[in-house]
């Protein structure tokens, strides 16, 4: 049987749309193998233990590609990513059924195909890339392959998920996007990614609150969430390094200074005010990707 650990991810990080993501030390972690004959699909609600799971959907690509017909496939799933919340459950399942489809058929494929093939499921790699690579990175499609690079993040910093109760569709979220953005916004959101990965690399933290800014899709996709604007000025408020939506949303991502123990506890008081609807977590940057290992 092999075993699959992949981080949650955090894409769009800040004015990075559609471009930049994270791998957090939050994960999924997936038990697959190759059985005689069916289909068994355990550790999630029923409506995903069928052909339609998306780890399967994702073994299933991968097997059309190298032709390999397996007699039956076993999944097991045992999750800590939440679903629906921006933070990167959709590619971890397929980041974990092509790893695994790969491994059984024979290891036919490297990690560039395995990110190529993914970022077609996915449509977009700023999630794909950290849950395979780990770490910080920015991704490109170019001429149908993807390309990155890794961005250094400094030790110093750690990162609060700001997660709710309640769930928010990629769909959903990424209906209320404009179809056009003006010319000023695109030229806002480029300075900004410039000046992040700029402040990152000198860890000049001072300019990450500026950098983190966003005129792309946060102000749109915001109004589908619930206190959004409140959480994101708290945040502030405690001089955060830095805050942005995570993914589609609707988890909030906070940079904090590692060792400021003091805004985990005030923030924790500040959101009692929405009911509890609101939960912290606590995370550093995973720098591994997802992990593969055959266990007996």
């Amino acid at each position: 049987m092999l075993e699959i650990k992949v981080p949650a991810t955090s894409a769009n990080f800040g004015p990075g749309f559609d471009s930049l993501g994270v791998a957090l030390d939050l994960y999924n972690k997936f038990y697959i193998e190759e059985i005689e004959e069916g289909i068994i699909i355990e550790g999630c609600d029923e409506v995903y233990k069928g052909k339609e799971n998306l780890i399967y959907k994702s073994m299933e690509e991968c097997f059309k590609i190298v032709n390999y017909i397996p007699k039956g496939v076993h999944i097991k799933v045992e999750a800590q990513i939440p679903l629906s919340r921006g933070l990167g459950s959709s590619a971890s399942c397929i980041v974990a059924g092509l790893l695994a489809a790969n491994e059984i058929s024979g290891n036919k494929l490297n990690k560039k195909d395995i990110l190529n093939l993914a970022t077609k499921i996915e449509d977009h790699s700023d999630n794909i890339t950290p849950a395979l690579f780990g770490g910080m990175t920015v991704s490109i499609s170019h001429k149908e392959e993807t390309l990155f690079n890794s961005i250094s993040v400094p030790d110093k910093i750690c990162f609060c998920a700001i997660i709710p109760k309640f769930k928010l569709s990629t769909k959903e979220a990424r209906a209320v996007l404009p179809k056009e953005v003006s010319y000023k916004d695109a030229v806002f959101n480029i300075s900004r990614v410039s000046m992040l990965i700029s402040s990152l690399y000198n860890s000049n933290l001072n300019l990450l609150k500026v950098a983190c800014e966003d005129r792309i899709h946060e102000s749109y996709r915001g109004t589908l969430i619930d206190n959004f604007e409140e959480v994101i000025s708290i945040c502030e408020e405690l001089k955060c390094l830095g805050v942005f939506l995570s993914g589609a949303g609707p988890t909030v991502i906070a940079l904090v200074e590692e060792g400021n123990l003091e805004f985990f506890k005030r923030l924790k008081e500040r959101l009692i005010i929405f009911n509890s609807t609101w939960s912290i977590k606590k995370l550093r940057l995973d720098n591994f990707g997802a992990v593969i290992k055959e266990i007996k």
